[in-house]
């Protein structure tokens, strides 16, 4: 999911991603952890992405105080 994907979602949808993709963190780093991941290269993608939702979820909430 890029930039522009995470900026036009809604916040509720934004906290639903997030969540989604912490899930899924989760078990890829479960996966690594017991030898079973198949594209470790995925990891990165993830932990991207909700790095990207919490840098908008951020900008959102300095702009809404300001």
């Amino acid at each position: 999911m890029n930039v522009k994907e995470v900026r036009d979602l809604n916040n509720d949808e934004l906290e639903k991603e997030l969540t989604s993709l912490k899930e899924e963190l989760y078990n890829l780093r479960f996966a690594q952890a017991t030898g079973s991941l198949d594209n470790p290269a995925h990891l990165k993608d993830v932990k991207k992405t909700i790095a990207r939702i919490l840098t908008v979820m951020t900008e959102r909430k300095n702009a809404a105080g300001a």
